[in-house]
Protein backbone atom coordinates (compact mmCIF):
# COMPACT_ATOMS: atom_id res chain seq x y z
CA UNK A 1 0.00 0.00 0.00
CA UNK A 2 1.38 3.46 -1.04
CA UNK A 3 2.28 5.79 1.99
CA UNK A 4 0.07 8.96 0.85
CA UNK A 5 -3.02 5.70 1.20
CA UNK A 6 -2.10 5.27 5.09
CA UNK A 7 -4.66 8.39 6.01
CA UNK A 8 -5.87 8.92 9.37
CA UNK A 9 -9.09 7.30 10.85
CA UNK A 10 -10.10 7.98 14.54
CA UNK A 11 -11.08 4.75 16.48
CA UNK A 12 -14.50 4.24 16.05
CA UNK A 13 -14.61 0.41 18.13
CA UNK A 14 -16.09 0.10 21.77
CA UNK A 15 -14.79 2.74 24.42
CA UNK A 16 -13.98 1.92 28.30
CA UNK A 17 -16.41 3.79 30.41
CA UNK A 18 -14.55 6.73 31.77
CA UNK A 19 -15.55 5.84 35.54
CA UNK A 20 -14.66 2.27 34.91
CA UNK A 21 -10.54 3.21 33.48
CA UNK A 22 -8.46 2.53 36.54
CA UNK A 23 -9.60 -1.00 36.64
CA UNK A 24 -8.32 -1.78 33.08
CA UNK A 25 -4.56 -1.72 35.54
CA UNK A 26 -6.05 -4.37 38.13
CA UNK A 27 -7.29 -6.23 35.28
CA UNK A 28 -3.54 -6.66 33.66
CA UNK A 29 -1.97 -7.23 37.14
CA UNK A 30 -3.93 -9.95 38.35
CA UNK A 31 -2.37 -12.28 35.30
CA UNK A 32 1.02 -11.63 36.56
CA UNK A 33 0.25 -11.36 40.30
CA UNK A 34 -1.63 -15.16 40.02
CA UNK A 35 0.71 -16.32 37.57
CA UNK A 36 2.77 -17.26 40.67
CA UNK A 37 1.80 -20.55 42.14
CA UNK A 38 3.12 -19.48 45.38
CA UNK A 39 1.11 -16.12 45.84
CA UNK A 40 -2.09 -18.11 44.59
CA UNK A 41 -1.46 -20.55 47.45
CA UNK A 42 -1.11 -17.96 50.09
CA UNK A 43 -4.08 -16.03 48.78
CA UNK A 44 -6.06 -19.28 48.82
CA UNK A 45 -4.63 -20.01 52.65
CA UNK A 46 -5.79 -16.32 53.66
CA UNK A 47 -9.74 -18.08 53.93
CA UNK A 48 -8.65 -20.77 56.34
CA UNK A 49 -9.60 -18.16 58.57
CA UNK A 50 -13.33 -16.95 57.67
CA UNK A 51 -13.85 -20.52 57.04
CA UNK A 52 -12.72 -21.52 60.72
CA UNK A 53 -14.74 -18.53 62.14
CA UNK A 54 -17.78 -19.77 60.26
CA UNK A 55 -17.58 -23.14 61.50
CA UNK A 56 -17.41 -21.66 64.97
CA UNK A 57 -20.52 -19.99 64.56
CA UNK A 58 -22.51 -22.87 62.99
CA UNK A 59 -21.50 -24.87 65.66
CA UNK A 60 -22.99 -22.58 68.82
CA UNK A 61 -26.21 -23.06 67.35
CA UNK A 62 -26.26 -26.91 66.02
CA UNK A 63 -26.56 -29.15 68.95
CA UNK A 64 -26.59 -31.92 67.71
CA UNK A 65 -23.28 -31.45 65.91
CA UNK A 66 -21.39 -30.24 69.05
CA UNK A 67 -22.91 -33.97 70.91
CA UNK A 68 -21.49 -35.26 67.49
CA UNK A 69 -18.24 -34.22 68.11
CA UNK A 70 -18.58 -33.84 71.88
CA UNK A 71 -17.93 -30.58 72.23
CA UNK A 72 -18.82 -28.16 75.42
CA UNK A 73 -20.58 -25.04 74.43
CA UNK A 74 -18.10 -23.21 77.17
CA UNK A 75 -15.21 -24.36 75.31
CA UNK A 76 -15.70 -22.36 72.25
CA UNK A 77 -15.11 -18.55 71.43
CA UNK A 78 -18.16 -16.88 72.60
CA UNK A 79 -19.45 -15.05 69.48
CA UNK A 80 -19.10 -10.96 70.18
CA UNK A 81 -17.11 -8.43 69.29
CA UNK A 82 -13.81 -9.74 70.61
CA UNK A 83 -14.41 -12.53 68.22
CA UNK A 84 -15.04 -10.28 65.09
CA UNK A 85 -12.19 -7.86 66.66
CA UNK A 86 -9.61 -10.72 66.35
CA UNK A 87 -10.60 -12.27 63.04
CA UNK A 88 -10.33 -8.27 61.50
CA UNK A 89 -6.87 -7.85 63.38
CA UNK A 90 -5.79 -11.65 62.02
CA UNK A 91 -6.42 -10.53 58.51
CA UNK A 92 -5.25 -7.18 58.32
CA UNK A 93 -1.49 -9.04 59.08
CA UNK A 94 -2.18 -11.49 56.24
CA UNK A 95 -3.09 -8.18 54.27
CA UNK A 96 0.13 -6.49 55.52
CA UNK A 97 2.14 -9.84 54.04
CA UNK A 98 -0.12 -9.53 50.79
CA UNK A 99 0.78 -6.23 50.26
CA UNK A 100 4.78 -6.71 50.84
CA UNK A 101 4.47 -9.26 47.93
CA UNK A 102 2.93 -7.62 45.32
CA UNK A 103 3.02 -3.75 46.18
CA UNK A 104 6.57 -3.12 46.08
CA UNK A 105 6.63 -2.94 41.91
CA UNK A 106 3.19 -1.62 41.23
CA UNK A 107 4.68 2.12 40.28
CA UNK A 108 8.53 1.19 40.17
CA UNK A 109 8.43 -1.24 37.27
CA UNK A 110 6.45 1.30 35.27
CA UNK A 111 9.40 4.25 36.39
CA UNK A 112 12.37 2.31 35.65
CA UNK A 113 11.23 1.41 32.08
CA UNK A 114 9.86 4.88 31.27
CA UNK A 115 6.17 3.60 30.78
CA UNK A 116 4.23 6.38 32.54
CA UNK A 117 4.16 8.31 29.51
CA UNK A 118 2.79 5.61 27.74
CA UNK A 119 0.04 5.61 30.65
CA UNK A 120 -0.33 9.38 30.65
CA UNK A 121 -0.47 10.15 26.94
CA UNK A 122 -3.55 8.22 26.85
CA UNK A 123 -7.11 9.72 27.97
CA UNK A 124 -5.98 8.53 31.88
CA UNK A 125 -4.79 10.91 34.44
CA UNK A 126 -2.87 10.74 37.22
CA UNK A 127 -5.18 10.48 39.63
CA UNK A 128 -6.77 7.66 37.50
CA UNK A 129 -3.46 5.96 37.36
CA UNK A 130 -2.47 6.02 40.79
CA UNK A 131 -6.17 4.82 41.94
CA UNK A 132 -5.24 2.02 39.45
CA UNK A 133 -2.46 0.77 40.92
CA UNK A 134 -3.63 0.73 44.54
CA UNK A 135 -6.76 -0.91 43.59
CA UNK A 136 -4.86 -3.55 42.83
CA UNK A 137 -4.18 -4.22 46.89
CA UNK A 138 -7.55 -2.36 47.49
CA UNK A 139 -9.55 -5.48 45.46
CA UNK A 140 -7.66 -8.63 47.22
CA UNK A 141 -7.49 -7.35 50.49
CA UNK A 142 -10.99 -6.50 50.90
CA UNK A 143 -11.28 -9.89 49.27
CA UNK A 144 -9.76 -11.44 52.89
CA UNK A 145 -10.95 -8.55 55.18
CA UNK A 146 -13.94 -6.89 55.35
CA UNK A 147 -16.24 -8.99 52.92
CA UNK A 148 -15.48 -12.06 54.76
CA UNK A 149 -15.59 -9.93 57.95
CA UNK A 150 -19.47 -8.48 56.97
CA UNK A 151 -20.38 -12.04 55.44
CA UNK A 152 -20.05 -13.79 59.06
CA UNK A 153 -22.11 -11.08 60.49
CA UNK A 154 -25.08 -11.83 58.35
CA UNK A 155 -24.05 -15.52 59.14
CA UNK A 156 -24.11 -15.06 62.56
CA UNK A 157 -27.38 -12.58 62.20
CA UNK A 158 -29.29 -14.87 60.72
CA UNK A 159 -28.44 -18.05 63.01
CA UNK A 160 -29.51 -15.63 66.04
CA UNK A 161 -32.28 -13.76 64.66
CA UNK A 162 -32.49 -9.84 63.90
CA UNK A 163 -32.69 -9.22 67.63
CA UNK A 164 -28.64 -9.49 67.89
CA UNK A 165 -28.01 -8.27 64.31
CA UNK A 166 -29.84 -4.78 65.92
CA UNK A 167 -27.93 -4.63 69.25
CA UNK A 168 -24.66 -5.59 67.21
CA UNK A 169 -24.95 -3.67 63.91
CA UNK A 170 -22.30 -1.41 65.52
CA UNK A 171 -19.81 -4.47 64.97
CA UNK A 172 -20.66 -4.64 61.79
CA UNK A 173 -19.64 -0.83 61.43
CA UNK A 174 -16.26 -1.25 62.91
CA UNK A 175 -15.69 -4.35 60.71
CA UNK A 176 -15.95 -2.31 57.40
CA UNK A 177 -14.54 0.97 59.04
CA UNK A 178 -11.36 -0.74 60.71
CA UNK A 179 -10.99 -2.64 57.52
CA UNK A 180 -11.21 0.14 55.13
CA UNK A 181 -8.46 1.99 57.04
CA UNK A 182 -6.28 -0.57 56.98
CA UNK A 183 -6.54 -1.22 53.38
CA UNK A 184 -6.15 2.67 52.25
CA UNK A 185 -3.34 3.15 54.38
CA UNK A 186 -1.40 -0.38 53.36
CA UNK A 187 -2.23 0.81 49.85
CA UNK A 188 -1.16 4.35 50.36
CA UNK A 189 1.98 3.52 51.22
CA UNK A 190 2.41 0.74 49.56
CA UNK A 191 2.53 2.79 46.12
CA UNK A 192 4.58 5.73 48.00
CA UNK A 193 7.22 3.79 48.74
CA UNK A 194 7.36 1.52 45.23
CA UNK A 195 7.41 5.07 43.63
CA UNK A 196 10.44 6.41 45.45
CA UNK A 197 12.84 2.91 45.89
CA UNK A 198 12.65 1.46 42.52
CA UNK A 199 14.67 -1.80 43.94
CA UNK A 200 11.80 -4.55 44.78
CA UNK A 201 13.93 -6.14 47.53
CA UNK A 202 14.85 -2.60 48.69
CA UNK A 203 10.89 -1.42 48.69
CA UNK A 204 9.62 -4.55 50.77
CA UNK A 205 11.99 -3.89 53.14
CA UNK A 206 11.07 -0.54 53.67
CA UNK A 207 7.78 -1.29 54.04
CA UNK A 208 8.67 -3.60 56.55
CA UNK A 209 11.21 -1.31 58.20
CA UNK A 210 8.54 1.58 58.26
CA UNK A 211 7.04 -0.06 60.90
CA UNK A 212 9.70 -1.45 62.99
CA UNK A 213 11.13 2.20 63.44
CA UNK A 214 8.15 3.60 63.89
CA UNK A 215 7.54 1.19 66.61
CA UNK A 216 11.14 1.86 67.82
CA UNK A 217 10.58 5.53 67.65
CA UNK A 218 7.31 5.56 69.22
CA UNK A 219 8.15 3.62 72.09
CA UNK A 220 11.81 5.39 72.31
CA UNK A 221 9.93 8.96 72.61
CA UNK A 222 7.17 7.27 75.26
CA UNK A 223 9.57 6.47 77.42
CA UNK A 224 12.26 8.95 77.70
CA UNK A 225 10.44 11.83 77.92
CA UNK A 226 7.60 9.88 79.78
CA UNK A 227 4.60 11.55 77.82
CA UNK A 228 2.12 9.38 75.51
CA UNK A 229 2.99 11.76 72.28
CA UNK A 230 5.57 9.70 71.25
CA UNK A 231 3.02 7.14 69.59
CA UNK A 232 1.73 9.64 67.00
CA UNK A 233 5.15 8.17 65.62
CA UNK A 234 3.90 4.09 66.33
CA UNK A 235 1.87 3.15 63.32
CA UNK A 236 0.91 0.05 65.08
CA UNK A 237 -0.53 1.90 68.36
CA UNK A 238 -2.28 4.28 65.74
CA UNK A 239 -3.87 1.90 63.83
CA UNK A 240 -4.79 -0.29 67.70
CA UNK A 241 -6.01 2.71 68.78
CA UNK A 242 -8.39 3.23 66.05
CA UNK A 243 -9.63 -0.17 66.53
CA UNK A 244 -9.98 -0.27 70.38
CA UNK A 245 -12.67 2.49 69.39
CA UNK A 246 -14.28 1.26 66.36
CA UNK A 247 -14.09 -2.18 69.02
CA UNK A 248 -15.23 -1.00 72.39
CA UNK A 249 -12.46 -2.60 74.04
CA UNK A 250 -10.16 0.28 75.36
CA UNK A 251 -6.31 -0.41 75.87
CA UNK A 252 -6.27 -3.93 74.14
CA UNK A 253 -2.61 -3.76 73.81
CA UNK A 254 -2.56 -3.51 78.09
CA UNK A 255 -0.06 -0.12 77.42
CA UNK A 256 0.51 2.19 81.30
CA UNK A 257 -2.59 4.23 81.41
CA UNK A 258 -0.54 7.42 80.49
CA UNK A 259 0.68 6.02 77.38
CA UNK A 260 -2.56 5.54 75.91
CA UNK A 261 -3.49 7.65 73.01
CA UNK A 262 -6.86 9.72 72.20
CA UNK A 263 -8.88 8.43 69.66
CA UNK A 264 -9.17 11.98 68.35
CA UNK A 265 -5.27 12.18 68.35
CA UNK A 266 -4.59 8.47 66.25
CA UNK A 267 -7.30 9.84 63.54
CA UNK A 268 -5.29 13.04 62.87
CA UNK A 269 -1.76 11.31 62.58
CA UNK A 270 -3.65 8.96 60.17
CA UNK A 271 -4.71 11.81 58.21
CA UNK A 272 -1.21 13.40 58.24
CA UNK A 273 0.31 10.40 56.90
CA UNK A 274 -1.70 9.44 54.48
CA UNK A 275 -1.84 13.48 52.82
CA UNK A 276 2.14 13.11 53.22
CA UNK A 277 2.12 10.34 51.00
CA UNK A 278 -0.34 11.94 48.69
CA UNK A 279 1.96 14.90 48.49
CA UNK A 280 5.24 12.15 47.75
CA UNK A 281 3.04 10.40 45.07
CA UNK A 282 2.14 14.07 43.12
CA UNK A 283 6.25 15.20 43.30
CA UNK A 284 7.06 11.57 41.64
CA UNK A 285 4.02 10.56 39.66
CA UNK A 286 4.65 12.40 36.64
CA UNK A 287 4.68 11.81 32.88
CA UNK A 288 8.43 13.13 32.77
CA UNK A 289 11.05 13.64 34.99
CA UNK A 290 13.36 16.51 35.12
CA UNK A 291 16.58 15.81 36.25
CA UNK A 292 18.96 18.85 37.02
Amino acid sequence: MAVYEHTYRPYAGPQTPEWSRFLIIPRHAYRDVFGSKLFTGFFALCFVCPLVMAILIYLHHNLTAMAIFQIDLRDLAPINGFFFQFFVAFQAGLGFLLTVLIGPPLISRDLANNALPLYLCRPFSRAEYVIGKMSVLLILISAITWVPGEMLFLFQSYLEGAGWAARNLWIAGAIFILSWTWILLLALLSVTISAWVKWRLAASAALFGLFIISNAIGFTVNGVLQTRWGSLFNLTIIMKTIEDSLFRAPNSMDLPRWMVLPTAAAWIALAVYSAACLFLLTRKVRAYEVVR
